[in-house]
Parts: C-alpha cells; sequence; structure tokens
C-alpha cells in the first residue's frame, strides 16, 4: 500500500503516524544500492558535504548488508540515496542525501518516508540518526517527520580547521501491530468496561 506526502514543497499534507510507503512521481524509481551505484553515489557524496563517506564507507555498508536505497529521476539519474542499518528493534538511518542541484525540490521528504516506511516494512518501530546541530534544513524536516532530539554526542562530527561538531540523537518511534499483540499476551490491554 503507498501513501501520498502531498506537495513535499510545501509540507501541506501531515507524516502519517504508522511509516506507509510513499507514491513515487511518475517515472521515478526505488532501488537496492549496489556496487554499479557507488561511483553516481560517491560523485554526489562529495558534492553533498565537507566531510563526506568514502567510497570504502559505502563498498562496505552494501557488503555488510546494511540497506542501501537509491532514487532515479525518469531520465535513470541518481537524485538521491539513503543506507540504513538494522539493529535489534531499531533502523539506524546512516547516510540520506539528495544531489545538491535537486535540493528544495521534496526530494528529501520522499527519501525520508521511503527510509522511516522501510523500517516499518522490517517490523522495526525506532528509527535513530545523528545530525549537525549547524544543519537546521536537516533537523527542520526531521522535527516535521516526528523526530525528538534524545541526545547529544560531543565532538562526533568533524568540522572546519580540525575542530569537531556534536551530533544531536534523534528518534521517530511509532507503535506496531506485533507492540499490540505483545502487550495483549502480557495482560497489558486496557481493561473493558464490564
Amino acid at each position: 500500500m503507498s501513501a501520498a506526502l502531498g506537495d513535499c514543497r510545501t509540507g501541506a499534507a501531515a507524516w502519517p503516524s504508522v511509516p506507509d510507503m510513499p507514491t513515487l512521481p511518475g517515472g521515478w524509481a526505488l532501488a537496492r544500492m549496489s556496487a554499479r551505484d557507488l561511483d553516481a553515489v560517491v560523485d554526489i557524496e562529495q558534492r553533498a558535504y565537507s566531510h563526506p563517506w568514502t567510497r570504502g564507507n559505502f563498498e562496505n555498508s552494501v557488503k555488510a548488508g546494511h540497506i542501501g536505497l537509491t532514487l532515479r529521476d525518469p531520465a535513470g539519474q541518481l537524485a538521491g540515496y539513503a543506507v540504513l542499518m538494522p539493529v535489534v528493534d531499531e533502523m539506524h538511518l546512516l547516510n540520506i542525501t539528495i544531489e545538491p542541484a535537486r535540493h528544495r525540490q521534496g526530494l528529501g521528504k520522499l527519501l525520508l518516508a521511503v527510509a522511516l516506511a522501510t523500517a516499518h516494512q522490517h517490523r522495526l518501530p525506532n528509527v535513530l540518526l545523528e545530525v549537525r546541530p549547524s544543519n537546521t534544513a536537516a533537523l527542520a524536516l526531521y522535527e516535521a517527520a516526528g523526530f525528538e532530539t534524545i541526545g547529544r554526542r560531543r565532538g562526533y562530527y568533524p568540522a572546519a580547521d580540525g575542530a569537531r561538531e556534536d551530533a544531536l540523537v534523534l528518534r521517530r518511534r511509532w507503535d506496531t501491530e506485533r507492540d499490540k499483540e505483545q502487550g495483549r499476551e502480557q495482560g497489558n490491554a486496557p481493561e473493558e468496561s464490564a
């Protein structure tokens, strides 16, 4: 089942309480990242960040079985990608990037919705990520999507002139049917009136 997010640029539609896979625009394609994607991924990564992931970081993620997703436009050009790592009962969003020339077109919102829906499809009710406090555009997107700040990692990111920047740790949660079933099995379901 797919859900539309409305006009991603205006934020007109609310984020669903439980993630559902969004409808891609006509002709756009979502696929698993593979070794053939790495040249285009690394090219975008180097242009998008002052301290980008290396090709080796992406190769290791693909080899380790992390969930790499690519978003391509109708012409087959890579527009963005995300790397997710499932861990126990949560999904870690390790990297989410949109081609810099395509910023402010709603693609970040679309790809984030895909990442959340992917976690939900894997029955993982939590998504964690780290973000620089200085990345105000990303913070606004994450907060609009229902993420909450749960911590801070001091000196996590490299910054200019050898300095370090903190990372904010954000989490988005939702209840799954499995959670509700476990609550009923353990006798934690709400009492019914007689």
